[in-house]
């Protein structure tokens, strides 16, 4: 289908199309390389990520570099070969940076790896399709390079009703897509028809500018049926530029700040098309691109398909370059391109012209003048903006201003510059000012991302303080019950204190049934705690026996409180409430003495304890014995004795610091201080000693004798037999096996240690 209906566009200018230098012959075919210069950015965004090492042999189409993110694309090695080195080589930028490439030396045999074409992409998914289309590496061929998948991953909220497909071409001197539209046409209908299946829209138009009469004619053939409409243009420059061409194509425009998806629009180069039809009907990706050579330093200007990383200088000197002639060597076209400051960068995705021009063909700009105001500029630039007005604002840095009259909807087309009279470089002050703005706003999202994460943090460490807080309110409260519970459950099991409160009105018979009872609690609440620790049938059993025993205790009790009567209370004597405080007390002491005496070792620590728990059972069984004779409770004693009792407790306390540390290895000086100590200590004893009114030890002199390494060794092995099985007997699970080999083992060892005592 054709359609003459077209818009115009604000502004635009019709310099010299200079295209019949390289529209002349068919579409060469360069020579391979011995080395190509593989740069990872060759798109917009993220830079690609190596997923090859230095050394390895790859294959022409294999991935030599991964996506880093989701504005990225991945890059493929053009040829088989080596690669040589990883590293900064110089890049095609007009500061004659360098950028982080693969080098790949040409093993002469271009080795394709296994490819895998898609024929009948119509029964793969969206998904599918668009995942094979990323990872060919396809980004833009006609702009700056953004990748082709996501700019067709649409957001949910958009539809694509109208695909744009540009074969516009309009800068002077470049011809790479005529030449492609007129040699690849069935490839870019079948690219578009590829396109078509994956975002579906209402209408696809075509859109040629009329000084490329043989791209149109191919076009319309390649055409036929297809529902695709084929618009000629009138030829104008920057009618190529996305938001013109839409105007052009469509009579709406992109609003500002706005991208064409907003109106439900999508635009794609001819270009890209046929890297599209090349990744899913043949399973290549991109690693190639059609280049026009041009320019009147070259003895034969042409279109050449290149191997993407072919260095500059060996494709000028396929088509003949004249150094002698050569003044500036512009990548992309005079009005958007921009000059190499050398020939030793490589091609990429993005180069779609190399224009070596003579000094008479581009001659350098006049020195520029004061702004005339003739308004020029503003007549002819096809976005309607005011370039006079953004030049003031850009000489005095008002960003504020530069953003409020549209700066960013510049599409830096050169027009301004090219129709001023002053000759002012008025696209260099824009980008330079685009520049600026991109980096303060950094800046700040920067300085408010900081700001957010210092406020997040103080928020989070508020929140754990205060969490903090009531965690240790809340232990406190449930301390402070459980000691509550505690006692009182002290109070009721405990058959001495039950008995004390509850004694008075009691007959005997009572009394004996409430300490049964009291004692059937107190082993039934034992027996569940152990329940909980390790549930095992047998314990299971033991507690439903022992609450029938505590129920049928109660019971005997309950009767015989309602039986009889309660007998008259006697006031017990004052010595008698001595007497058991001084034996419960006494049976405490000896509790703790024999869990002590019972260790088979015991470490300095543990001795100086035993020492001191042994002389308040002494002290506690002689008040025992004074109040069950009948006599007040002991005395106060002399003032002397207590400080007696604490000097040898200080002493016990310092020798076992000092054995301690002498078993530690600590230094002299540490040593030395426990020693003075220790001394210090032994002259306060022997001090009390003199100033108590007992009387004072004999001292007798014993020898000691040696420690039985065979025996403690024996008794060492005895006691790890006996924990050993006690362990395994206490866990239900455990193996009877198991168990059995325990108790052979303790009792192999009791034997040796009962031979060698004999011995």
């Amino acid at each position: 289908m054709t359609s003459l209906n077209v818009w115009d566009i604000h502004g635009g200018i019709h310099p010299p199309e200079c295209k019949d230098l390289s529209n002349r012959a068919p579409i060469q075919r360069m020579p391979l390389p011995a080395r190509l210069i593989v740069p990872l950015a060759q798109h917009l965004g993220a830079p690609a990520e190596p997923c090859v090492a230095l050394g390895e042999q790859v294959l022409k189409g294999q991935k030599i570099a991964e996506a880093s993110g989701f504005v990225s694309a991945p890059v493929h090695a053009p040829t088989s070969g080596t690669v040589s080195f990883i590293g900064p080589q110089p890049y095609p930028h007009v500061s004659g940076m360098t950028a982080t490439a693969i080098i790949i030396d040409s093993d002469g045999l271009d080795q394709w790896i296994e490819l895998q074409p898609h024929t009948d992409y119509r029964q793969l998914l969206p998904a599918e399709l668009l995942d094979i289309i990323r990872q060919a590496g396809i980004n833009g061929l006609g702009g700056a390079g953004f990748p082709t998948a996501v700019k067709l991953t649409a957001p949910p909220t958009q539809t694509i009703r109208t695909l744009i497909i540009n074969g516009t071409e309009c800068e002077p001197y470049i011809t790479a897509d005529d030449l492609l539209m007129r040699e690849k046409a069935a490839e870019l209908i079948a690219g578009i028809e590829i396109l078509e299946y994956l975002i579906q829209p209402q209408e696809v138009l075509i859109g040629i500018e009329d000084n490329k009469p043989e791209a149109i004619a191919a076009v319309r053939a390649a055409v036929a049926n297809r529902p695709y409409v084929v618009k000629v243009l009138p030829t104008k420059y920057p009618s190529g530029g996305e938001k013109q061409l839409i105007q052009i194509l469509t009579g709406e425009e992109v609003p500002s700040g706005g991208l064409p998806a907003d109106i439900g629009m999508l635009c794609q180069n001819v270009g890209t098309c046929v890297a599209i039809h090349d990744a899913v009907l043949l399973g290549k990706p991109l690693i190639s691109r059609i280049t026009t050579l041009t320019g009147e330093a070259l003895a034969q200007p042409m279109n050449v398909e290149a191997l993407i990383g072919t260095p500059v200088a060996e494709l000028l000197t396929f088509a003949g370059l004249d150094s002698g002639k050569l003044n500036r060597l512009i990548m992309g076209g005079p009005m958007m391109g921009f000059t190499l400051p050398s020939m030793d960068v490589p091609l990429i995705k993005t180069t779609n012209c190399l224009l070596a021009s003579t000094l008479v063909e581009l001659p350098p700009p006049p020195p520029a003048l004061p702004c005339i105001r003739c308004g020029e500029c503003a007549e002819v630039c096809p976005a309607s903006l005011l370039p006079q007005q953004l030049h003031f604002f850009a000489l005095g840095q008002e960003h504020e201003q530069l953003k409020a009259y549209n700066l960013f909807d510049c599409i830096e087309c050169g027009a301004c510059a090219y129709v001023c009279p002053s000759s002012i470089p008025l696209v260099q002050y824009y980008r330079a000012a685009k520049g600026e703005i991109r980096a303060l706003e950094q800046k700040q999202q920067k300085a408010e991302h900081s700001k957010q994460r210092f406020e997040l943090r103080q928020e989070r460490l508020r929140r754990a303080e205060e969490q903090k807080e009531a965690d240790r309110k809340a232990r406190a409260e449930r301390a402070a019950r459980a000691k509550e519970a505690q006692a009182q459950t002290a109070s009721q099991d405990d058959p001495v204190t039950r008995v004390q409160a509850q004694k008075v009105g009691l007959s005997e018979e009572q009394k004996k049934l409430k300490i049964e009872a009291s004692m059937a609690q107190v082993a039934l609440k034992k027996a569940e705690k152990q329940l909980a620790a390790h549930a095992t049938p047998e314990l299971e059993a033991q507690v439903a026996e022992l609450r029938i025993a505590a129920s049928s205790a109660q019971q005997a009790l309950d009767a015989a409180n309602a039986a009889a009567p309660p007998a008259q209370a006697t006031p017990a004597p004052a010595n008698d409430e001595a007497a058991k405080k001084a034996k419960i007390e006494a049976a405490m002491l000896r509790a703790q003495v024999r869990k002590l005496e019972k260790l088979e070792t015991r470490d300095d620590e543990q001795q100086a304890e035993l020492t001191r728990l042994q002389a308040q059972l002494t002290e506690a069984e002689q008040a025992l014995a004074g109040a069950q004779q009948g006599a007040p409770t002991a005395p106060s004693k002399p003032a002397g004795d207590e400080v007696l009792k604490k000097a040898k407790i200080e002493l016990a306390m310092k020798r076992a610091e000092l054995k301690k540390a002498e078993k530690a290895g600590a230094d002299e000086a540490e040593l030395s201080k426990l020693r003075d100590g220790l001394a210090s200590a032994e002259q306060a004893l022997h001090a009390a000693e003199e100033k108590s009114s007992k009387p004072a030890p004999e001292l007798v002199r014993t020898e000691k004798r040696p420690i039985d390494e065979q025996a403690r060794a024996l008794k060492t092995e005895v006691a790890f037999a006996r924990a050993d099985l006690r362990k395994l007997e206490r866990d239900s699970d455990s193996d009877a096996t198991r168990v059995e080999a325990a108790r052979q083992r303790l009792n192999e060892a009791e034997r040796k240690l009962q031979e060698y005592t004999d011995s």
